[in-house]
């Protein structure tokens, strides 16, 4: 099994979402649960292609966090 972190963006009129541990892997959608369910499916494909490209699977290295600071 393979993890990656996902960044979904919110666009004018739409979503659009990327990998940063997958340079080139992108997905749009006109809802969040749309891109998400987009993204996922271009991740497998992503992947599945490098494999059958015999190429290595990046590391997942990426984290995110929210901060909170008060104004």
């Amino acid at each position: 099994m393979y993890r990656f972190l996902i960044i979904i963006e919110k666009a004018n009129g739409n979503y659009s979402a990327y990998s940063p541990d997958l340079p080139g892997c992108i997905a749009t959608g006109k809802t969040r649960k749309e891109t998400e369910r987009n993204m996922y499916e271009a991740v497998e494909m992503h992947v599945q292609g490098m494999l059958e490209d015999k190429m290595p699977i990046p590391e997942s290295v990426s984290l995110a966090e929210y901060i909170a600071i008060a104004v």
